[in-house]
């Protein structure tokens, strides 16, 4: 089963720039989406269901903003938009698709670079999806929750980690409660469970500003974080940079499991 995660940083700008020609040659399962900056009324027949997918989205109400969304190549049993919160669900930010026994989420948690207000809603967001994660751990399901978590976890996920330390992004609170979410609730970061040394090569976004994609001055805050039986199965992981599609890097993690209507955990 291949799982590509990837902000997109706006569905028709990555369209343009060969999103979909590249996505038919990846033979993945599923894709998850965020930062899609547009309603259904601006999708193509392309980016509502590519050619051997089907489509799952949940948008923001702002025009040109956030929004997540699912590609599978099988349909759905059933698909979740939102977290049953208003002020989160409205700028659509999380959607969950089940397949047999298997969850898999798109997830796009706030910025809070542009200030402390945005920064506020980062936190109230985050103190509010950590039961719903504990939830999901409890569930009995196999889950997947990918995306745009805006947080980088360790030193090693970051270039300039000194220098970001009082930013959004690397506050010791982020840290701190995404080291919650995997070592006291027990998900797993697949990234590195498959490569725990990597440092340079394992960054998932650079700024526009500056030559950060030239110099390699990245983050990782990108993740596909598993439930344990899940990411134990993981076998190799890739982080596409031949292309770019977007200010983003798509995360393309293979797991020695197979992917049915019927059986998605086999």
């Amino acid at each position: 089963m291949r799982i590509i995660s990837l902000n997109l940083n706006g569905i028709r700008s990555a369209a343009n720039k060969g999103l979909y020609e590249w996505l038919a040659h990846q033979r993945a399962d599923l894709v998850c989406l965020q930062e899609l900056k547009a309603q259904h009324a601006n999708l193509t027949e392309q980016m509502q269901r590519p050619h051997g997918y089907f489509g799952y989205f949940h948008y923001a109400e702002k025009k040109g903003y956030s929004g997540v969304g699912i590609y599978s190549k099988q349909p759905a049993d059933e698909v979740i938009e939102g977290l049953g919160h208003a002020d989160i669900d409205a700028e659509g930010r999380y959607l969950e698709a089940r397949f047999g026994n298997l969850s898999v989420v798109s997830l796009y948690l706030p910025s809070g670079s542009s200030g402390p207000e945005r920064q506020a809603v980062k936190f109230s967001m985050m103190e509010r999806f950590y039961p719903h994660l504990a939830a999901l751990m409890a569930s009995g399901r196999e889950v997947v929750v990918c995306g745009d978590w805006n947080i980088a976890h360790q030193q090693a996920d970051l270039k300039n980690w000194r220098g970001n330390r009082k930013n959004s992004g690397f506050l010791p609170e982020e840290r701190a409660w995404f080291g919650q979410v995997l070592q006291t609730q027990g998900w797993v970061d697949v990234y590195r469970k498959l490569h725990p040394d990597a440092t340079d090569a394992c960054y998932t976004w650079w700024s526009n500003r500056g030559q950060a994609w030239d110099k390699n001055v990245g983050w990782r805050i990108d993740y596909q974080v598993a439930t344990p039986q899940l990411a134990g199965t993981a076998v190799s992981c890739t982080i596409y940079k031949d292309r770019r599609f977007s200010d983003h890097a798509p995360l393309i993690i293979d797991y020695e499991t197979a992917f049915s209507a019927d059986a998605a955990i086999a």
